[in-house]
């Protein structure tokens, strides 16, 4: 097969949950997929997408669709195929006035093709007209198109950074100052497994923000001090990559991204531990305020607790417990809510945003959306069950991406 236009119902159309657009838990309902969509009304446009269609569906934009395990899975199209389930009723989006959706039929007309004719069209399609940013690109062209992971995308699976900082999600940041070149003058180096660092986890963070705030501030653009990757960096910086630079590397870890698959990987054992890197999951990019300097306190303090556990008493930790919550209470009450409400707001999109592993750790430790509040409060308390370090760092695993949701750079 090629491509043939087949009429599909709208129901049993399912929407892609792996598009770069918005990559989400793999197993995610369409409901959950309107979910996310919903959260971030300015990525996905939904509003001002139906305000262009005006009253009715278009039949000259047809939704690119790949039969998978027999299922019509929509590759191309996703936006539109929401407005119609949202339409006839099939998902719920209180968000959406109904009545100022385009009418639409029980049926549509799709592109119905392979999916390497479908994947074809999506990149020349997307990476043509610029609905995609660097990222987005590199996402899809290593995922599915099998081109090798480039240092901008190394750097995002490594941190978040670019990801939770949308300013640098541009062209001239990927190619000319988070390049392999440009980032070895920055003291990180493209290794076989990865992104490598010659700094501590602080320091890393800290020549990152740095490089990111002088990005959002046209410190450097195309413009401006071009090809000065270091020289644009605060004398503090510049000192930190100067007495570093003869240390080894080692591998930049601390994910905060998405796991952005290739080809299949062996199946891992449940993980029955976690190290002092995944605190928080890794570096978060937060706001200037309150919540931000709380979470670089927490940091500090696990530092100091992890680099002096002999001299400590392992009632340490129940005090790390007492300061997520602390942190959850700042965050909460910046944006109005209690506490509960704060957190099962942004659970189950911040939990969508972990990698397999870091999923199997919150399972593995208890941390789920039904528990999370109560843990929560356990810690505030100097409870036996408050002292398992493990579960702390689970805790602040999913606290992680629920304050990059509420409280990260954008």
């Amino acid at each position: 097969m090629s491509q043939e236009v087949k009429v599909i119902a709208i129901k049993d159309l399912v929407l892609w949950t792996e598009n770069p657009r918005d990559p989400i838990d793999e197993t995610a309902t369409d409901q959950s997929v309107v979910n996310r969509a919903l959260q971030d009304p300015k990525k996905w446009a939904l509003d001002k997408l139906a305000k262009e269609m005006g009253g009715h569906y278009d039949y000259s934009e047809l939704p690119t669709v790949v039969y998978k395990n027999g299922k019509p899975v929509v590759f191309d199209g996703n936006r539109r195929v929401i407005l119609g389930k949202i339409k006839l009723g099939l998902v719920v989006a209180e968000a959406i006035e109904i009545s100022k959706l385009p009418n639409f039929e029980l049926t549509i007309p799709c592109n119905v093709c392979s999916e390497d004719i479908a994947i074809q069209n999506i990149y020349r399609k997307h990476s043509e007209t610029g609905s995609w940013g660097m990222l987005e690109r590199d996402i899809f062209s290593h995922k599915y198109r099998k081109k090798p992971k480039t240092p901008f995308l190394l750097l995002e699976e490594a941190t978040g950074l670019i990801s939770s900082n949308k300013h640098l999600n541009k062209r001239f940041v990927r190619d000319e100052i988070f390049n392999e070149e440009g980032l070895r003058k920055l003291g990180f180096l493209v290794g076989v497994d990865g992104l490598e660092t010659r700094h501590s986890p602080e320091d890393s963070k800290s020549i990152l923000s740095d490089m990111s705030n002088k990005v959002k501030d046209n410190v450097i653009s195309t413009r401006k001090r071009r090809g000065e990757v270091v020289d644009v960096l605060e004398p503090g910086s510049q000192k930190i990559i100067d007495s570093n630079k003869k240390n080894p590397p080692r591998k930049l870890k601390g994910s905060t991204a998405p796991q952005i698959p290739n080809v299949p990987a062996p199946k891992q054992s449940k993980r029955t531990a976690l190290s002092k890197s995944d605190m928080f999951g890794g570096l978060l990019f937060l706001k200037y305020g309150d919540v931000s300097d709380i979470y670089r306190d927490i940091k500090d303090l696990y530092f100091y607790y992890d680099s002096n556990r002999s001299k400590l008493s392992d009632k340490f930790v129940s005090l790390l417990r007492m300061s997520l919550r602390l942190l959850c209470e700042a965050a909460a009450a910046e944006g109005g809510f209690k506490i509960d409400k704060y957190v099962l707001k942004y659970f189950a999109p911040a939990k969508a945003l972990l990698t397999t592993d870091q999923k199997t750790s919150l399972s593995s430790f208890n941390v789920t959306e039904a528990s999370i509040v109560q843990l929560l409060q356990t810690g505030a308390h100097n409870y036996s069950s408050s002292k398992s370090e493990e579960q702390m760092i689970a805790l602040s695993i999913v606290l992680g991406k629920i304050l990059t949701l509420s409280h990260g750079k954008s």
